[in-house]
């Protein structure tokens, strides 16, 4: 029984999980936990992520994991996917032996506390959001987007490639407060997708978001734990000790 934790994936498990990059995978069962700290990857629904999942879904162990920015928050939050209690919080089943952590509760992994809560900033939109429905008919959508990206321009698509839903809504964050306080803000692990604003600061990212601020909140209200893991920021690094940064490198913690 043991966790690992990682960063983002973006639907690419075959490449992270393989025999040959994830050594210890070939020792493990249903009892061990491999947690992907956002951008897990769930994107469209095709024959190709199909397959990926199921080969996912074979590995000896129990894949978990929170969002990121980059996944289809339309399919996440459809019925597609059915909520379900797991391990002290609710979970979207994605395979028998996948679950996406849903924002703001905590999860008990090997008698350990974690509180979850996914979700971040795009960054790579800074020259807007295209939405279909404000073009009168396709051909016009298609010419906009060609030219965007002819122009070079770092943009995505409303419902296609970006979601509003990748900052947490206020019913989610009142949620994670609520779950925190009925543990006295007290846990072993934070699994989020980026850092609280202090301390993505440190680390040279000075945009403040809804997310950012909200892990600030949880600071100044007294959080308490042992050490914070995330991705987003396709790094391997470790912050002023207790924050640690993943990317491709998969770390054992418990």
């Amino acid at each position: 029984m043991g966790v690992w934790v990682t960063g983002d994936t973006h639907a690419d498990w075959m490449q992270r999980f393989n025999s040959h990059n994830f050594n210890d995978g070939k020792t493990l069962n249903r009892e061990d936990y491999i947690i992907i700290c956002g951008d897990f990857g769930l994107w469209h629904d095709n024959n190709e992520e199909k397959n990926h999942l199921n080969w996912l879904n074979k590995k000896p162990w129990t894949t978990i994991w929170v969002d990121g920015n980059h996944e289809n928050f339309d399919r996440l939050y459809s019925n597609e996917f059915q909520v379900v209690d797991f391990h002290g919080g609710k979970a979207h089943k994605i395979r028998n032996n996948i679950y996406h952590l849903m924002r703001g509760h905590v999860f008990d992994f090997c008698g350990k506390k974690f509180f979850c809560f996914g979700g971040a900033s795009s960054h790579d939109v800074q020259d807007g959001i295209l939405d279909p429905c404000d073009f009168e008919d396709g051909k016009k959508f298609a010419k906009a987007y060609a030219k965007m990206w002819n122009d070079g321009k770092s943009f995505r698509v409303n419902h296609l490639s970006w979601w509003k839903e990748e900052l947490p809504n206020q019913s989610e964050m009142d949620l994670g407060k609520e779950n925190l306080a009925a543990n006295h803000y007290n846990v072993d692990y934070v699994i989020t997708h980026c850092l609280p604003q202090q301390i993505a600061s440190i680390a040279g990212y000075h945009d403040p978001d809804v997310a950012t601020m909200y892990f600030n909140s949880l600071l100044e209200n007294g959080l308490n734990f042992k050490k914070w893991f995330c991705g987003h920021y396709h790094r391997n690094e470790r912050i002023i000790g207790k924050y640690q940064i993943l990317y491709e490198e998969i770390m054992r913690i418990l």
